[in-house]
């Protein structure tokens, strides 16, 4: 990607984005700096559904690609596959959606039996994996707050 052009651009031109990683959001799915996402254009009016991966843009101009979790009439209700925390996510924001991954020099389409069993694993149990990683997080933020103390 030029300097000039943004994800908007290249998904208009080309009507699909190559782009590896960056942030840790997606883990276990997506590791940083690693994996290679292949974002298609999301036809026009045309709606995603639950388990899809959209990627959107906030609008403080951040990229996100966060896994829908809940359609509603006018939004999505999505979350990151390493977040607990839900964000609301219109059809306004979203430029593209995930149609593979390519870890380890292999392409793995949003088709794939593991993926998908991946996927309704993860979300399904979102309240479970909710509850964990923000006792997760609140163990690290008091950690660090115990670290600063002792400095």
């Amino acid at each position: 990607m030029s300097e000039t052009s943004s994800f908007e651009e290249l998904l208009k031109r080309d009507g699909k984005l190559v782009y590896t990683n960056v942030g840790v959001s997606m883990m276990p799915l997506l590791r940083q700096h690693r994996d290679v996402m292949i974002i298609a254009r999301v036809p026009e009016g045309e709606r995603l559904k639950k388990y899809d991966a959209p990627l959107y843009k906030r609008r403080n101009g951040q990229y996100i690609l966060h896994r829908i979790l809940e359609v509603r009439e006018k939004d999505y209700v999505v979350c990151g596959d390493n977040c607990w925390q839900k964000e609301r996510v219109t059809d306004a924001q979203i430029l593209g959606v995930l149609q593979a991954v390519v870890r380890d020099g292999k392409e793995i389409p949003v088709t794939d039996k593991k993926y998908l069993w991946y996927v309704h694993l993860w979300c399904d149990f979102y309240p479970i994996r909710a509850g964990l990683f923000w006792c997760r997080d609140m163990v690290r933020r008091a950690l660090g707050k115990l670290k600063r103390m002792l400095k």
